[in-house]
């Protein structure tokens, strides 16, 4: 039921087009048509039909996916990403939450951090050991792990052959390759600056410049990356500096193993259903673009303590705005939902609804940027102005109301070394607005008045919540600083290609935890040279502390140093501004079983279970 309304979704979108098509003059033309069919019991076709239909001097491109419907009695979970197609599923190059979740369930790295503690535990690895200088870990690899992927044939998982015929199984030359695509600079993979950052030799192949280099060259230094296998199930990764948190670093998704005989055969469609090779506790099963996506339980994952075969066969997550994820919720058609804004006080004072709400703090921060290379944030004082213009208690307590904290700097704190105002730190941004501080700071730029600025574009992604948090800033703008701000909406996917090519004047983003360390959020952010840092700028001073706080020991100093890198990024230079440290905000069926991830993403879903 919960299937066949997603495509009869689909459907009427389909009709519509082609309703639309016979007013159309009959000039030739190829008009592209994604249709979804149910055939009742018949699995889905994934060598997509391409058929050619010729009509009055127009020529038609009909691609079909046919979809079987669920099995009777099948357990499943559907789950909502929100509006907009998941950007991809590839682990070299994916950026975002959405993304990551996916390949959270289908992919394991040599470690894995706990949804729920952040502690780092065995992944693919069983076990790790460092040497006696800090600077190469082992990581010891389980041998019983095959690769797979869903045949739509036969409707089953099933273990990829080499051309022998023998089980594909992951090994560490499958690890090797993975680390080194992403670290290739051909692949232009946004979290390579990471691995490049701690790895040995990693750097030098990551910045080359592929263009000038013939492939022997390239090779060479690919060879230099330290990283080798001592044998098919010993991975062994050389960095640069001693650095206690690198286990948690090895695990994360862009260095876990890949299939590369399917990424060179079938180049960028390999994450496509039917190419699509895993070997985590789930794989792909079906994803209609701009719909949904669908998983199926690996019956051929070991399972570990920390990673156990799932009990859900098959998870499916929509792709629909907040308001219509939570009408079928309403009616069971969902059995999770993050929690719309409008709707939370309503659900607070529901005797059932509040049952299911969750509200609990997880590791994330909400926050704006600035693009400093455009007029009039190329100003500092102009970036301040805007930033003390805003009333953060009242966002929180008035508009988003799930008990997220104001923000004043960007790593939450709780993080290992990030300031914390329990350790007495105190600067940034106010958490209550201070128009007369935020007045001086205009007139103090270079524009002088608002009456001189240019017009000014804040730009987000289409999510309800996101937009109402726009529009309570656009008001405090307005107020304190008689300032007109145009607010403009773009679909997820669409928005982070914005954010990589042209950042907007002013943007909103979260970051969520990749591994428990103020070096996560502060450098990995807003380094000169992140792929994440989408504002432009660069400040040497800051680079230089937070290169020397990720290498450091003593847990005092490097929590100053991170104070005083914060005390540039949105106090001195104002690059960012910090709005709100995150709270889950969630309804759960009272039927689902589940943990709850204070990563922001990553759901632990084979942890879960359905009992209805």
């Amino acid at each position: 039921m919960r299937k066949g309304f997603v495509l009869v979704v689909a459907l009427l979108a389909v009709s519509i087009l082609l309703t639309a098509c016979p007013g159309a003059q009959p000039t030739p033309e190829t008009v592209v048509v994604r249709e979804t069919v149910i055939v009742e019991g018949t699995p889905q076709v994934v060598e997509k039909e391409v058929t050619k239909v010729v009509e009055v001097e127009k020529e038609k491109e009909v691609e079909v996916v046919v979809t079987a419907t669920p099995e009777p009695g099948l357990k499943t979970l559907v789950l909502n990403f929100g509006a907009g197609d998941v950007p991809t599923i590839d682990p070299s190059l994916a950026t975002d939450t959405s993304s990551n979740q996916i390949i959270h369930l289908t992919f394991v790295g040599a470690t894995r951090i706990n949804e729920e503690t952040t502690e780092t535990e065995p992944g693919i690895a069983t076990e790790w050991e460092v040497s006696e200088d800090g600077l190469t870990y082992t990581f010891h690899l389980r041998t019983d792990v095959p690769w797979v992927k869903y045949n739509a044939g036969t409707g089953q998982v099933e273990k990829v052959q080499d051309d022998e015929g023998n089980d594909r199984m992951v090994t560490c030359a499958d690890f090797e390759y993975g680390i080194l695509r992403t670290l290739d600079p051909r692949t232009a993979a946004d979290y390579a600056y990471l691995p490049a950052t701690f790895i040995a030799g990693a750097e030098d192949f990551n910045t080359a410049d592929a263009s000038a280099l013939s492939d022997e060259e390239m090779q060479a230094l690919a060879d230099g990356v330290g990283v080798n296998c001592a044998d098919e199930a010993t991975l062994e990764m050389t960095i640069n500096e001693p650095a206690a948190y690198f286990p948690g670093i090895a695990g994360l998704w862009f260095l876990s193993a890949q299939p590369q005989w399917v990424i060179e055969d079938k180049g960028d469609r390999w994450i496509e259903p039917g190419f699509y090779e895993t070997y985590g506790p789930y794989t792909l099963k079906d994803w209609n673009h701009e719909v949904d996506i669908t998983l199926v339980a690996n019956p051929f994952w070991p399972g570990t303590d920390n990673i156990p075969q799932p009990t859900i066969p098959q998870v499916t997550w929509l792709m629909l705005d907040e308001t219509p994820a939570f009408a079928l919720y309403e009616t069971g058609e969902l059995d999770a939902v993050p929690v719309p804004l409008p709707e939370l006080d309503r659900i607070k004072a529901d005797p059932e609804l509040s049952q299911q709400l969750k509200i609990a703090p997880v590791n994330c921060t909400y926050y704006y940027g600035f693009n400093v290379t455009k007029p009039p944030f190329d100003d500092a004082n102009v970036r301040k102005a805007f930033s003390w213009a805003v009333d953060r208690t009242a966002l929180v307590e008035n508009v988003t109301k799930g008990g997220q904290e104001p923000a004043r700097w960007f790593a939450r704190p709780g993080l290992a070394a990030a300031p914390d105002p329990a350790d007495g730190d105190d600067f940034g941004p106010p958490v209550t607005a201070d128009a007369q501080k935020a007045q001086e700071f205009l007139a103090a730029s270079s524009y002088g008045s608002a009456a001189n600025l240019p017009p000014i574009e804040l730009v987000m992604n289409q999510v309800e919540g996101h937009v109402r948090i726009g529009e309570a800033l656009q008001q405090m703008w307005k107020e304190n600083l008689g300032v007109d701000v145009q607010l403009t909406t773009q679909e997820w996917k669409v928005f982070l290609e914005t954010l990589d090519q042209d950042p907007p004047q002013i943007w909103r983003l979260g970051w969520c935890m990749d591994y428990p360390d103020a070096s996560n959020f502060t450098k990995d952010v807003f380094y000169s040279t992140s792929g994440n840092n989408h504002t432009k700028w660069a400040n040497e001073e800051f680079d230089r502390i937070v290169d020397e706080a990720a290498l450091e020991t003593d847990m005092e100093k490097r929590h100053e140093m991170y104070v005083q890198a914060e005390r540039i990024l949105v106090e001195e230079d104002a690059a960012m501004m910090p709005l709100y440290w995150y709270t889950r905000v969630t309804l759960t069926q009272p039927y689902v079983e589940r943990t709850f991830s204070v990563t922001g993403g990553q759901e632990a879903i084979y942890k879960w279970d359905v009992n209805k």
